[in-house]
């Protein structure tokens, strides 16, 4: 049968990084592709035991239907958990529960972008929010970014200058794919130009917690004056990504809007996964438990930067994140990551070319590493490996 697809099927393709996760299903792979937590962190006998007293207590509404906002007593953990670590003034109705942070991407598409709005992110930008906004038929505009955040006075002149713009999209904390923070200033700015121009924010946190070293520095949510940003939060980073849990947090009519998208989408997220974490939140102290994520990853980040300031050639640069997943490397102009990652397969290495972060494409020359999925030794390994295929290069 010739299939009469809608429109938006034009707009898609298949994400690079789910299909590069195909080949590192291989055992043999070294895979610096995926944003994969460690899987050895996963609390599993305390999940166990969560999940016999979820069941015992009270099993007959955990295996229910619930609301389509969620187990209400985990939404209000999230908005105090917020509050005091994020400067936000959040309760438990400005919380929506997602099918993982990626949803929550996808509903905001749906709320607010028409076809032909504009959306404008950092550069480069995750790929997984280029793909979800794009399924509704938007621009992108790139806004020129450093080591500090996007550029205030480069933002401003798109934006007086771009048609429909509906969303700037952010990642101020461990940026993925870059690694880099904003700083404060820049996250004041950014508030102010929103509220200015009334352009809604989406503010997606899922690596916050995962800090190294530095100094937290709170959401851009914490400027806002008039309900513009929204802040996306996720328990796969800090738990574990099985669940599929997240969040987008926002004014209340707004995320009203939200709720009904939702339910047709898919009613509710899933009712045990909420019951579980709440009541692991109410067992188990879960500051210890990221106080370990980040010790592991910080010494995977150490390892991975040291061995690549050893093993990679001069004229190879990359970025020395203060936490989160992830590092960045750009290569000379004339080398094309995609060539490279052709012939680190055939070691068994694989990565992320750095050109599907762009929407609008170029800078081939750049790949994503992450470091924290793969033990130390493997770590070395691919890398030393890495820095090979480049010196031929």
């Amino acid at each position: 049968m010739d299939f009469k697809f809608a429109n938006r099927m034009s707009y898609l393709k298949a994400s690079e990084i789910r299909e590069i996760l195909k080949v590192t299903e291989r055992p043999d792979i070294i895979s610096f592709a995926g944003g994969l937590p460690a899987p050895e962190l996963f609390p599993i006998d305390e999940i166990m035991e969560v999940n016999r007293q979820v069941l015992a207590e009270d099993g007959t509404s955990a295996l229910q239907y619930t609301t389509t906002e969620g187990y209400a007593p985990l939404r209000k953990w999230i908005a105090n958990r917020m509050n005091s670590t994020r400067g936000t003034d959040f309760d438990a109705d400005n919380i929506l529960l997602t099918n993982g942070s990626q949803q929550a991407l996808d509903l905001s598409g749906k709320v607010f972008l028409d076809e032909g709005d504009t959306v404008l992110c950092e550069s480069p930008t995750y790929l997984a929010a280029i793909s979800a906004f794009k399924a509704y038929g938007c621009r992108f505009e790139e806004v020129p970014t450093d080591d500090y955040g996007m550029i205030p006075e480069a933002l401003e002149q798109i934006i007086e200058t771009a048609e429909r713009v509906k969303i700037i999209y952010i990642i101020p904390d461990f940026q993925n794919p870059t690694g880099k923070s904003w700083t404060l200033d820049r996250r004041e700015q950014l508030a102010g130009i929103a509220a200015k121009h009334q352009i809604v924010v989406i503010e997606d946190n899922p690596y916050g917690e995962l800090r190294f070293e530095g100094e937290a520095l709170p959401s851009v949510k914490s400027f806002d004056k008039t309900g513009c940003v929204f802040c996306l939060g996720t328990f796969s980073k800090i738990f574990c990504p099985g669940y599929r849990i997240g969040w987008i947090a926002g004014d209340k009519k707004a995320i009203a809007n939200y709720v009904l998208v939702k339910q047709g989408a898919d009613l509710q997220c899933n009712t045990i996964a909420q019951r579980v974490i709440d009541k692991y939140l109410e067992l188990y102290d879960i500051n210890k438990h990221i106080d370990i994520i980040r010790a592991v990853y910080k010494k995977r980040r150490d390892i991975t930067i040291k061995t690549m300031e050893h093993e990679f050639p001069p004229g190879v640069t990359f970025t020395k994140p203060q936490g989160g997943l992830f590092a960045w490397v750009e290569l000379p102009s004339h080398i094309n990551a995609r060539d490279v990652l052709e012939e680190c397969l055939k070691n068994n290495v694989a990565f992320v070319p750095g050109g599907s972060f762009f929407p609008n494409g170029g800078k081939e020359n750049t790949f994503r590493i992450n470091f924290s999925n793969m033990p130390e030794d493997r770590i070395v390994e691919g890398l030393k490996c890495l820095g090979e295929v480049l010196k031929k290069f």
